[in-house]
């Protein structure tokens, strides 16, 4: 009688991206800074632009990096009320690149704050 036992060792949580989950990334960021550009009469005149896109490692939820910090709150208000239409727009857009496309989650991209903020401390 021969016996089998597999072994696994535990995955460690990778840092870095699939190359699908970066590509899939890039896609989804050229995308929706047009949709978002083609969109600036509804979002009242501001430019919105995509800064960052992290896709989840099973494709399901991307969460994007969205930047005018100046109109922060109302800004992402905005875009938080008109997700729907956004992710449908997006499907029609990248329907023959993905199966599903993903939930959306959007973010303000506080980076220029974050480094005003050292310009600031360091001059003192």
């Amino acid at each position: 009688m021969l016996t089998c036992v597999l072994q696994t060792q535990p995955q460690q949580p990778t840092i870095m991206e699939s190359t699908r989950q970066a590509k899939i990334a890039r896609l989804l960021q050229k995308e929706l800074s047009e949709i978002f550009r083609q969109q600036t009469a509804k979002t009242h005149g501001t430019l919105v632009t995509v800064t960052a896109v992290r896709v989840s490692p099973d494709l399901s939820v991307a969460r994007l990096s969205v930047f005018p910090s100046d109109k922060g709150a109302a800004m992402l208000e905005s875009i938080n009320a008109s997700a729907r239409t956004v992710r449908y727009e997006l499907a029609q857009r990248v329907r023959f690149q993905l199966r599903k496309t993903p939930e959306l989650t959007f973010m303000l991209d506080d980076s220029l704050d974050y480094i005003e903020n050292i310009d600031h401390l360091l001059e003192k």
